[in-house]
């Protein structure tokens, strides 16, 4: 019985053309908003461009959709927990719910704290920290990724959380350790 050879690989460029309109149209189903949509598409093309050429991926296209994918959701949790966004084309939502001038500059003021904070963190904290809470990554597959084993991935995710605590004020610092995906990006 002859081996199948595997399919060919194809270049990026093709990778793009042949999957930007479907991926569009897979987010904005998903995100409900075409130019959120045009962004995530965006990132998960600059994401996946470092691996495209890499021999071990045989289905690019399933990378590339799975890259999005995680982007849109963590998208949605932001949109959801933001103290204030922008509201999506054609919304009409009443001027109160937005928040007031002085709880958006709170807002601002608490995000440079964190970033200020995780800026502070010690390298593989920080890494450890954004991967887990911006990318949603399980300590299996941060440990998979970075090559460290999963006990190691649970103390430096324990030590930024506690370190983050450590740097922020009290009032914000609960909001700071729940909020810590969904304020970076």
């Amino acid at each position: 019985m002859p081996e199948e050879a595997p399919p060919p690989r194809r270049d990026f460029a093709s990778l793009y053309r042949e999957t930007l309109a479907p991926l569009r149209r897979y987010l904005e189903r998903l995100l409900g908003n075409p130019t959120e949509a045009q962004d995530i598409a965006h990132d998960a093309y600059l994401r996946v461009y470092p691996t495209s050429q890499d021999a071990r991926i045989i289905q690019p296209e399933a990378v590339l959709y799975t890259t999005a994918r995680r982007l849109a959701i963590n998208r949605l949790k932001r949109r959801s927990i933001a103290p204030f966004s922008p509201s999506p084309a054609g919304s009409d939502s009443a001027p109160t719910d937005t928040p007031g001038v002085p709880q958006q500059v709170m807002a601002h003021q608490e995000l440079r704290l964190l970033e200020a904070a995780l800026a502070d963190l010690p390298e593989g904290c920080r890494t450890v920290l954004l991967l887990r809470k911006v990318e949603l990554l399980s300590h299996r597959e941060i440990a998979d990724r970075l090559g460290i084993a999963i006990s190691t991935v649970e103390k430096q995710h324990a030590r930024a959380l506690r370190l983050l605590r450590a740097a922020l004020p009290a009032e914000t610092a609960p909001a700071a350790s729940t909020a810590t995906g969904k304020a970076l990006s």
